[in-house]
């Protein structure tokens, strides 16, 4: 396990802490189980590992309907059934309809690789339960061939959670955990600058200034994320608003031009529009 070490790229800005984190998983060998807002670039984080550590990445979306199982292997009998009937050769063979998962494929993959299980808190909760033998002992039995596929290397494991579910003790145990807290104004400012190099230095302290302050109203349904954030500044220069056009200095509570990528649903532009209201009746 001589990986080199992760410090960020010259595409994401990784705080102290979290290279930390993501180093001592490596080392351990244990999944990295990353948690924060989303827009946090939790998923970024593996495609980025994987990218300065030189590593394949396979990555594992998972779903509502997911189940561990796809995770390892699917037996494809409706295709064999289907060959039989047609008198196909191929089903004297019951490995040719073995279907890999991603877990298959990392533990055979020629290099070390990285390996994402992206929001595993979408599954049921049973899921994370499903993986751990799996997970702790890097290997899992083919019924069907009567094989066992076993990890050469441990795969650097990074899996996100979105908090939308609690998950077993059990699995928790076998992970290095990782908060991604939201970035505070020093360090967004660094990320806004790895995607827009060369922004004016007016025209950005006046969008972080808007977006902090609107992260800061009481009552938001959804506060606006980092990725977010990037679009808007995107925007803001594309569009070539100006810096004194996001906000005046006497309406604070202000709706900020383009805010639809900010905000993203009705709610939230109402209770702006009133405490706009508000702040003009008070002015």
């Amino acid at each position: 396990m001589n990986d080199a070490r992760f410090n960020g790229t010259d595409r994401y800005v990784a705080t102290g802490d979290l290279a930390v984190a993501v180093n001592a998983a490596v080392i351990l060998g244990r999944p990295l189980l990353v948690k924060g807002e989303p827009g946090t670039g939790k998923t970024m984080l593996a495609v980025e590992v994987a990218r300065a550590l030189g590593r394949p990445l396979i990555e594992w979306h998972v779903k509502s309907t997911t189940k561990a199982q796809q995770g390892l292997y699917e037996y494809d009998a409706v295709a064999r059934l289907r060959d039989s009937q047609l008198g196909d050769a191929r089903v004297h063979d019951v490995a040719n309809y073995i279907v890999r998962g991603k877990l298959w494929e990392a533990f055979t993959s020629d290099t070390r690789p990285v390996l994402l299980i992206d929001e595993i808190d979408k599954a049921d909760i049973e899921f994370p339960n499903d993986l751990l033998l799996e997970l702790d002992r890097m290997e899992f039995f083919v019924y069907e061939t009567k094989e066992t596929v076993r990890a050469a290397t441990r795969p650097i494991v990074i899996i996100t959670s979105n908090n939308e579910k609690e998950l077993p003790d059990a699995f928790l145990r076998r992970c290095f955990f990782h908060y991604i807290r939201f970035p505070d104004a020093d360090t967004m400012r660094e990320i806004v600058g790895v995607h827009h190099p060369g922004l004016k230095k007016h025209l950005l302290a006046r969008a972080l200034e808007v977006f902090f302050d609107l992260r800061d109203v009481p009552g938001l349904k959804k506060k606006p994320s980092t990725s977010e954030l990037l679009d808007w500044i995107k925007l803001l220069v594309a569009e070539d608003i100006p810096p004194e056009a996001l906000r005046s200095d006497d309406r604070k509570t202000a709706i900020p031009p383009l805010y639809g990528a900010l905000l993203k649903n009705e709610q939230d532009v109402h209770l702006l529009e009133q405490l706009l209201f508000l702040d003009r009746r008070q002015g």
